[in-house]
């Protein structure tokens, strides 16, 4: 429950700049659809930066990992 709530919140709190770059990407001639799927890919690959960082030093499992969020899940 505690790790669903810190989501919530870290969620909250980079929500605004997230729609901020969206904006702009979609201001600067980008289709929304192209924005949001690259937006993704590039949030897809830091998940993966993430979890190999994890994995190779050792430390506990990633928030995203340990609430079974994985993709094929």
């Amino acid at each position: 429950m505690v790790e669903m709530k810190q989501n919530l919140t870290c969620r909250q709190a980079l929500a605004d700049a997230f729609q901020a770059l969206s904006d702009e990407a979609v201001k600067a001639g980008w289709p929304e659809g192209d924005v949001a799927l690259a937006l993704a890919e590039l949030a897809e690959e830091r998940v993966i930066e993430v979890t190999a960082k994890v994995i190779v030093e050792g430390f506990g499992h990633p928030p995203l990992i340990a609430a079974g969020g994985g993709r094929n899940s």
